[in-house]
């Protein structure tokens, strides 16, 4: 008996050692990072109520907005701009959609009754643009232009502006003279549109200074 219970130990034995492993659980892979990157959304908002309902532009779809931002600035500057029930504005707003939200965390443009505008393209950093007397600049790609009412445009060499806290900096000297732009990160009204900005300007131009809003592209 003791002969047969050995012989049958050893049998299962040998069998295990036999046995072909187990194939090892193959590597999933690893979940892409989650972009927490704010970025500038375009498109229509409408308040209802509480609510504040976000539609971009050329899309159906839409999300509930969520003001994320430092001291209320989003809902300050739409409170600037006019908003009210039902009234439709374009807006561009930075930041960053969860799921069926949109975390704004700053109001780049607010405009009652507004057009969709495209995104900037590779020549478009910033815009500026003041009242008495009429201005406008464009900054990027490879150059900062000023354009004032009744004098010829004024170009200069784009470099990214430097940033400092809540301010954007950019100064040149060229054929043109000295440009100094000093764009800070505060709410701004047009008055003569209504339009809110996110940023104010004030751009220097051989001791003559100019002021007005301006905004990212």
């Amino acid at each position: 008996m003791r002969s047969i219970a050995f012989l049958f130990a050893t049998c299962f034995v040998v069998a295990a050692q036999a046995a072909p492993a187990a194939p090892a659980a193959p590597d999933l892979p690893t979940p892409p990072a989650r972009d927490d990157t704010p970025r500038l959304a375009y498109g229509f908002l409408m308040k209802y109520g509480e609510k504040l309902i976000f539609s971009p532009c050329r899309d159906p779809s839409y999300v509930q907005v969520e003001d994320v931002s430092a001291d209320r600035q989003v809902g300050r500057g739409l409170e600037m701009a006019g908003l009210a029930d039902g009234r439709k504005f374009y807006v561009e707003l930075l930041g960053i959609t969860d799921g069926n939200t949109l975390r704004a965390s700053e109001l780049n443009l607010a405009l009652a009754d507004g057009r969709c505008q495209k995104p900037g393209d590779s020549d478009e950093a910033w815009l500026a643009r003041g009242n008495e007397p009429d201005w406008a600049l464009a900054a990027g790609g490879d150059k900062v232009t000023l354009q004032r009412q009744g004098a010829p445009a004024m170009t200069w060499p784009y470099r990214i502006f430097t940033r400092q806290g809540e301010v954007a900096h950019f100064s040149d000297e060229g054929p043109a003279g000295r440009l100094d732009v000093r764009f800070t990160r505060q709410l701004c009204r047009d008055g003569q549109t209504g339009a809110v900005f996110g940023w104010t300007a004030a751009i220097d131009l051989a001791g003559q200074t100019l002021k007005g809003c301006a905004w990212q592209r």
